[in-house]
């Protein structure tokens, strides 16, 4: 398993990487209140950290959903969350004219699943030498992405991520199979998985989903041996201006980090158990 630093967290180590904030970037107040709260709550049980939020959406089930602020806004204010608290940045990048902004800010390039194929993309991004984690396709099956790390890897990527985060099911509906985290796993980079965008069920005018599955699907998760946990969080998910329906309320955080402590110590503790470095 491939082990290294993204800032001042470390992937594929002996403790699982939370990558977590909310959905988008809707406001400075917003992203500081946030981030501030994970990284404590992370720090507090020594769990590596880092910040994520979109500064753009691109894939929005509406053209009248919120896409982000207008320009380079969101970039702005996560170049501000990461001077002032001291941690690394995740947001994604859709096309390749947007990959050397968001470099300038982002400690990791995130491509969304339904780019997961775009060659071009993936090298763009690969080409910045920051980490890319890549977020399943939900069309692919797990061993497919070793074409996706190929690519990246191709093109000089020497630090990538793999997440799941669900597989379509029938229409308006996603499922998690739990064997593609040991199959991706077994591709030699740290997994995620996505604890949040799991949950969802797209489809029509908003995309839905149903929180109330978020524990018991990151238990199962995390039992697999999995390298991270990567979710959503908001202050008050039913105002949230993107995913109100499956991102976790903030002040459910530690609760939700306990239980993933608690699960990841009982898999390294049983005699089959993933052993790390």
């Amino acid at each position: 398993m491939m082990r290294f630093a993204i800032g001042t967290a470390e992937a594929g180590g002996p403790r699982l990487l939370v990558i977590a904030g909310p959905c988008v970037v809707e406001s400075a107040e917003l992203c500081l209140k946030v981030a501030a709260h994970l990284k404590a709550a992370c720090a507090a049980r020594d769990l590596p950290f880092v910040f994520k939020a979109s500064y753009r959406k691109a894939n929005r089930s509406s053209g009248r959903s919120f896409a982000g602020l207008p320009g380079d806004e969101g970039l702005t204010i996560l170049s501000r969350v990461r001077r002032e608290l001291g941690v690394p940045i995740l947001t994604d990048v859709h096309s390749e004219t947007e990959v050397d902004a968001a470099a300038e800010v982002a400690d990791i390039l995130q491509i969304p699943a339904f780019l997961s194929r775009q060659t071009a993309l993936l090298v763009a991004a690969a080409r910045t030498g920051r980490c890319v984690n890549v977020k399943k396709g939900q069309f692919l099956a797990p061993a497919d992405m070793q074409n996706v790390i190929d690519k990246l890897t191709g093109a000089g990527c020497e630090r990538l991520l793999l997440t799941e985060r669900g597989t379509t099911f029938g229409y308006g509906d996603l499922v998690v199979d739990m064997r593609g985290l040991v199959v991706m796993r077994e591709l030699g980079w740290p997994v995620l998985y996505d604890a949040t965008h799991t949950l969802q069920r797209p489809g029509g005018s908003q995309t839905g989903g149903d929180r109330r599955f978020a524990f018991p699907l990151m238990r199962a998760a995390v039992a697999c041996g999995i390298d991270g946990l990567f979710f959503e969080a908001h202050p008050d998910p039913d105002r949230a201006l993107s995913d109100a329906a499956t991102q976790l309320p903030l002040a459910r955080a530690a609760a939700f980090l306990d239980e993933a402590v608690r699960v990841h110590e009982a898999v390294q503790e049983a005699p089959s158990g993933v052993r790390r470095p």
